[in-house]
């Protein structure tokens, strides 16, 4: 037997919307044994007190377990849940869902869609945005392209993270240790999460020959063109899912990539598009970075989304990508991450779109 990626996209009313999930496994849809992993959107702001990520995760793991019939931790153990806030502008809140199932040997020898999975240790907050959540991601990262089969870094598309951030508490604890975090911000705790995560796809797939603690958010010509990295306060380790095509699977979705270099770049979707040989009807998925600009201007015209004191420029620049990138596929139902230090280029970010070919 082969293996054969399954992905489900299912729109939700909202983070405790569980009912499209349920009902794909009730009717028969998915088995909720070969579920590995759930990316997902939430109506959250994406920010640190932003509780809907968790608060959607445990309403995920609760369905899980009921189908299942086991506890809450044997989920934690087997499926990868990354659930990113923030539907700003016209993006879809809604859930990915990615199936690992047996399938008959595949008809072509051409490479299918391939999913692996790896989780870190838990970090200290001290090890947060430093060279431990680097290293660790970086051998996670190595582990889940084993797990999917993929033997090359050139086949692999997209890696989703989730990454824990740091808050007061966390803060307090490792000062009564002794321990110094990286950062006393607990808005920049997120910042520094995503890069040193980023760093660490980076240095698994080849990107870059070292990636030092010194260089998190600050070296900016150190980055991956297939990382997405998410921060929340629900975790404190590291969650991955890798995504690329190999050979030895079944089915007919494949995925590709590209990098945006800026927020308006709609070219980098079309590239993709054309190289599947696929239109919006035939898309599965888009996943995709989104990040204003440091520089202040895109294209040499000035942006205010870094002046803005009542929106949060990571919020802008969601749903400017989206509208963006919207426009192009022909549906809302996107997943646009905000942040995205050493994630692309400066005021760029990858994307990646899985077709059905």
């Amino acid at each position: 037997m082969s293996r054969q990626t399954k992905v489900l996209r299912l729109p939700t009313a909202g983070p405790q919307d569980t009912s499209p999930l349920a009902a794909a496994i009730e009717a028969g849809e998915l088995d909720p044994a070969t579920i590995v992993a759930i990316v997902g959107k939430t109506e959250g702001n994406g920010c640190v007190n932003d509780f809907t990520r968790g608060y959607a995760t445990l309403a995920l793991k609760l369905v899980l377990a009921g189908a299942l019939g086991c506890p809450l931790s044997e989920i934690e153990k087997r499926v990868a849940i990354v659930m990113s806030g923030g539907t700003e502008g016209g993006l879809s809140p809604h859930l990915l869902v990615f199936c690992r199932e047996a399938a008959p040997p595949p008809a072509s020898a051409g490479p299918r869609l391939a999913i692996g999975v790896g989780l870190t240790r838990p970090f200290k907050p001290e090890e947060i945005g430093r060279a431990a959540q680097i290293q660790e991601t970086a051998a996670a990262v190595t582990s889940a392209m084993k797990d999917a089969g993929i033997t090359t870094p050139h086949d692999v598309h997209f890696v989703q993270i989730k990454c824990p951030l740091l808050t007061k508490d966390r803060i307090e604890e490792a000062a009564k240790r002794g321990a110094a975090t990286a950062t006393d911000d607990t808005y920049h705790s997120m910042a520094l999460s995503r890069g040193a995560s980023a760093l660490g796809v980076a240095l698994a797939l080849g990107e870059v020959r070292d990636a030092p603690e010194e260089a998190v958010c600050r070296d900016w010509s150190l980055y991956s063109r297939v990382a997405s990295t998410s921060s929340g306060v629900e975790l404190l380790r590291n969650e991955i899912v890798v995504l690329g095509n190999a050979h030895g699977w079944s089915g007919d979705l494949l995925i590709d990539h590209d990098v945006m270099r800026d927020a308006i770049d709609a070219g980098a979707a079309h590239r993709i598009l054309g190289r599947l040989g696929v239109t919006g009807e035939d898309v599965t998925a888009v996943l995709a970075k989104a990040e204003a600009a440091p520089s202040g201007a895109i294209r040499g015209r000035r942006h205010t989304m870094l002046d803005d004191s009542d929106i949060h420029s990571t919020r802008h620049a969601r749903a400017l990508v989206g509208g963006v990138l919207a426009g192009v596929i022909g549906d809302t139902m996107l997943y646009v991450s905000g942040g995205a230090e050493h994630q692309g280029p400066a005021g760029g970010g990858p994307i990646a779109i899985i077709g059905r070919v």
